[in-house]
C-alpha cells in the first residue's frame, strides 16, 4: 500500500530549471565555454559529484565546474532574490491531497539545504512535507538511489511504499533503482521509450498525480 510520496524539487516543485539552464549557460560562457541548454539537460538533478565529470567530457579538463556553478549560483540567486521562484502547476492542490488522504510527503533533492529551505519557504509550501534528503546531506547523489532510500528510511518506510515524483531522467533512475514507484511529471523533456518501461505513469501536471495516487490506495 502506498504510504508516501516523495518529490523532486527542481523542475517538480518549483519552476526552476528554465532558470538553472539560462544561469548555467551564462556562467559558463562567462568562462568562455559554449554551454547550450542541451547540455544543461544532460546534467538535471545530477550531483555534483556526477555532473563535473560529465562537463569535463564535453568542454575539456580545462572546465572548471564548481567555479563555474557558483557564479551560476550568484547570477541565479540575484534573479530570484529580485523575481522570486514560482510554483509548478498543481503543487497545492496536490499538496492539500495528500494531506486529506494522511500520506506522508518529503523533498528529495540535488540542492542544498538552504536553498531548498528558501525556495519552499517562498512558495508557503516548506511546513508542509515531513522531511528533506537535500544533496549536501548525502554522499552520492542522484542517478545513485541513495537520496530516495534515505527519504523512505527518514519516514520509517520501505522505497516500495513511496511514489517518487520526478521531471528528469536522473532522477528517474535515481527513484527506480531505490525501488520506489516512479511517476514522472516531465519539464523540459518528455520520457523516451526506455525511460517510460520505469515508470508506473506519466502525468502533464502536479494536480494529475492525485487520480495516479488514488489508484494505489
Amino acid at each position: 500500500m502506498l504510504k508516501a510520496i516523495l518529490f523532486d524539487m527542481d523542475g517538480l516543485i518549483t519552476d526552476t530549471e528554465k532558470l538553472l539552464s539560462r544561469f548555467w549557460c551564462q556562467s559558463a560562457q562567462h568562462f568562455g565555454f559554449d554551454m547550450r541548454p542541451e547540455h544543461v539537460l544532460g546534467i538535471r538533478s545530477l550531483s555534483a559529484k556526477y555532473a563535473a565529470p560529465h562537463l569535463q567530457s564535453i568542454f575539456g579538463e580545462d572546465f572548471d565546474y564548481y567555479a563555474v556553478r557558483d557564479y551560476r549560483k550568484k547570477l541565479m540567486n540575484e534573479y530570484i532574490t529580485e523575481h522570486g521562484v514560482e510554483a509548478k502547476a498543481g503543487l497545492y492542490e496536490l499538496l492539500d491531497y495528500i494531506r486529506e488522504h494522511d500520506l506522508k510527503c518529503a523533498v528529495c533533492t540535488a540542492t542544498d539545504r538552504e536553498r531548498t529551505k528558501w525556495y519552499l519557504s517562498m512558495l508557503d509550501v516548506y511546513e508542509r512535507f515531513d522531511t528533506f534528503v537535500c544533496g549536501d546531506m548525502i554522499k552520492n547523489g542522484k542517478p545513485k538511489p541513495d537520496t530516495y532510500l534515505e527519504g523512505a528510511k527518514a519516514l520509517g518506510l520501505e522505497p516500495g511504499e513511496c511514489m517518487a515524483l520526478e521531471d528528469s531522467p536522473n532522477g528517474v533512475e535515481s527513484a527506480y533503482t531505490a525501488g520506489c514507484m516512479v511517476v514522472m511529471v516531465p519539464d523540459l523533456s518528455q520520457p523516451d521509450e526506455e525511460l517510460k518501461k520505469k515508470l508506473t505513469a506519466v502525468c502533464a501536471d502536479l494536480a494529475d498525480v492525485r487520480s495516479v495516487i488514488a489508484g494505489k490506495i
